[in-house]
């Protein structure tokens, strides 16, 4: 009888280390996020569910370029044929 308690002892052990991890990675997860968040704060990023990505003031976008460069492009042959 003496090793099935010590290995109900250990069972029971092992039950209260596994949801004491369990807590403690719900806690790390928890901070993890928030100093996240505060390092994207500072560097003016966003946060999405990966990695903090660059905020869209911060980049221009490559579309918007190409459509402002053939607006001007149009409206200097406009006014080169107005004359």
């Amino acid at each position: 009888m003496g090793n099935t308690e010590k290995l109900m002892n250990q069972i029971m052990e092992l039950k209260f280390t596994s949801k004491s991890l369990q807590r403690q990675a719900r806690k790390c997860e928890k901070e993890e996020k928030s100093e996240k968040l505060k390092v994207a704060d500072d560097y003016g990023l966003e946060v999405s569910v990966g990695l903090p990505q660059p905020a869209a003031h911060a980049v221009p976008a490559k579309e918007t370029e190409k459509v402002d460069e053939d607006d001007l492009t149009r409206r200097l042959a406009e006014l080169k044929a107005r004359g």
